[in-house]
């Protein structure tokens, strides 16, 4: 439980750092909800009594509880229900879970209709900026946005390694049938090396050598469990020359790094994808900002197909404002092209520049500003 910009939100965990909270996290769980109790149901004599006498568990939290790792003994939901339907206090129970999968799929079959979901992602770059300073764009890219790598100091790509183990290897292993799970790994790492570009299905099922269905699902699995995300095309009442399909990216650009082969900062400066690895690092913090103020504002991308494309076009207010992504620490002239044919086509007045150079300023109605200052623009537009 972290703060999210400038307001607290308990949130349902969606990651796991190696299956177990931190003490951190439960004094912070603690602190959000003082009057309430905590109890982690991955201790296993509390998982024991919870499973065995889910009544008299409960009954001994008559005051509610923050009720941690709940999909450790889903049964307690239909108990948890009863007691919902049957009292005035509809906030007594604070349920979290690090295996987002199985945590949804309980909450589903249960508590559908009875519950606010929230999602906790990786730090947020506002955030993270908070707590330990300017850093520089290989040093996010390399390291990503994960608590643990900063609050313990460790070694991004051993974090990043045994992440990936433990969390998509085992936990989706173990709710998806998957025969091969060298193909998996190899699917998943073909998804980072995708990360900003267009999703293909048949690139990637011929690449993995499974079928279109096999990639769909595995697809699917990875964006249930906040691995990776869509961006969808705009193409309302516009030229049938638009690109119609989903952008594929990561949540968390660091891992995105990690499974393409990144094992230092350095290696970034000179790496084929880093341009499309700092656009994954740049729309994570839209999509992040969004999110953590529980804004509605739809996020598109736009490209036709002569590969003239707007990064990220945000539909607010009944107007559209784009955003253009590059990766340099130089201005150029050419950055500004594709602003100028896509305006006459959808009215664009004003839009946004994100690139990685010091100079701020507006140029013709385009705000050109650093990555360390998404949230400030943002503000500014919604």
């Amino acid at each position: 439980m972290r703060k999210s910009g400038k307001k607290s939100f308990f949130k349902i965990s969606r990651y796991n750092d190696y299956r177990a909270k931190t003490k951190r996290e439960n004094r912070i769980n603690k602190k959000i909800f003082p009057n309430k109790e905590y109890v982690n149901l991955e201790d296993p004599q509390i998982r024991m009594f919870a499973l065995e006498d889910p009544r008299g568990f409960l009954n001994k939290l008559k005051n509610g509880a923050v009720i941690d790792e709940i999909q450790r003994a889903p049964e307690l939901l239909s108990y948890i229900q009863a007691i919902v339907d049957e009292t005035k206090n509809k906030k007594k129970f604070v349920l979290t879970g690090s295996n987002q999968l199985k945590l949804i799929n309980s909450i589903n079959q249960s508590l559908a209709g009875r519950t606010a979901l929230i999602k906790l992602f990786p730090f947020s770059l506002d955030e993270l900026l908070g707590y330990i300073g300017k850093k520089s764009k290989f040093d996010l890219i390399y390291k990503g946005f994960y608590p643990r790598i900063y609050d313990k100091k460790l070694n991004p790509t051993q974090f990043l390694s045994d992440y990936f183990e433990t969390y998509i290897q085992k936990d989706i292993k173990q709710l998806v049938n998957i025969r091969d799970l060298n193909l998996f790994v190899k699917f998943v790492k073909l998804c980072a090396g995708r990360s900003g570009q267009i999703l293909n299905i048949l690139s990637l099922s011929n690449d993995v050598g499974v079928s279109h269905t096999t990639v769909r699902n595995w697809l699917s699995f990875l964006e249930a469990g906040y691995v990776i995300y869509f961006l969808r095309p705009y193409y309302e009442n516009v030229s049938k020359r638009l690109i119609k399909s989903p952008k594929l990216y990561f949540y968390d650009v660091g891992l995105a790094s990690f499974l393409i082969g990144i094992m230092g900062k350095k290696e970034l400066e000179t790496h084929p994808l880093f341009g499309s690895l700092y656009e994954t690092f740049v729309v994570g913090e839209i999509m992040k900002y969004l999110s953590h103020r529980n804004l509605k504002n739809e996020v598109y991308f736009l490209k036709d197909n002569s590969n003239i494309e707007i990064d990220i076009l945000l539909k607010t207010k009944n107007q559209l404002f784009p955003i253009e992504i590059k990766s340099s620490e130089t201005v150029n002239s050419v950055f500004f092209r594709n602003f100028k044919i896509y305006a006459k086509y959808f009215n664009l007045k004003k839009g946004a520049l994100v690139y990685s150079g010091r100079e701020e300023t507006e140029l013709n109605g385009i705000e050109i500003v650093n990555h360390l200052n998404i949230p400030k623009l943002l503000s500014g537009i919604i």
